[in-house]
């Protein structure tokens, strides 16, 4: 587990400088960007409402305003939300907020990654289980934050219903869906094979909430997988056979 350090060490360069590198990757390349407006237009409408959780430096925000789509974003680090805020902070369609997202109101410990702010977390269970992984190795979690916690369901209060709801929160993604109590038209979550047990938690939570059909896209694939969506048990058997070295990707929720 991190070492806890004061939030106001001089580590400010490095998280800087692991930024940057977050908006090369996700801001400069333009045909990630078209398949990421390609698969984006599938889940929200023009005029609709997206919400952005774990928005990190937006690039999935910039594709929903893109789209003509109002976005609430939420971005739990300090430091990548006030990148969030000078990219988007300007846009009169779009609502920032530096949260977290999880079952309950309250707070949270998150872990930081300093060198890859990408992948901080608020489940103690990915840091444990990052060593096990070939993909996670030399990953180190060296700062620990507290952050506010609010629910999808006060979300929904506060903004209204939204009609997509992206979710990737580096392990995490069960606790967000537990703070939700009804259905809504579709979602995407994050899953990684070093956690698969939280992606079929997820499955299942949503399975409890409506009746719901799945996709999956791997990596920064953008790209759905399946041309017909699929039920429950056969998105869960896909998770448990996919090999380690796919790594990571999104499920993709879509209520009949």
């Amino acid at each position: 587990m991190a070492k806890p350090t004061h939030p106001d060490r001089p580590d400010a360069e490095g998280m800087a400088t692991a930024i940057g590198r977050s908006l090369d990757v996700y801001y400069r390349d333009a045909a990630r960007t078209a398949r990421m407006d390609r698969l984006n237009a599938q889940c929200v409408p023009r005029g609709g409402l997206a919400f952005d959780i774990g928005a990190h430096v937006g690039d999935r925000t910039a594709s929903f305003l893109r789209l003509g789509a109002r976005v609430v974003a939420l971005e739990p680090q300090p430091r990548v939300f006030r990148a969030l805020r000078l990219i988007h902070g300007r846009a009169n369609t779009v609502v920032l907020r530096c949260e977290a997202v999880g079952a309950e109101v309250g707070t949270a410990t998150m872990f930081v990654n300093t060198a890859n702010p990408t992948i901080s977390t608020a489940s103690a269970d990915l840091v444990a289980a990052a060593p096990t992984a070939r993909e996670w190795q030399g990953q180190v979690w060296d700062r620990q934050i507290t952050v506010p916690v609010t629910t999808l369901n006060h979300l929904i209060a506060e903004h209204g219903r939204p009609d997509f709801v992206k979710i990737d929160v580096e392990g995490h993604e069960h606790e967000v869906l537990l703070g939700l109590s009804t259905a809504l038209p579709m979602l995407s979550f994050e899953f990684t094979t070093l956690q698969r047990d939280v992606a079929l938690a997820c499955v299942a939570r949503l399975a409890d909430l409506g009746r719901y059909e799945f996709n999956l896209s791997l990596g920064e694939d953008h790209a759905l997988r399946h041309a017909i969506w699929l039920q429950p048990d056969v998105i869960v058997e896909e998770l448990q056979n996919l090999p380690n070295a796919a790594n990571s990707g999104d499920v993709y929720a879509r209520l009949l």
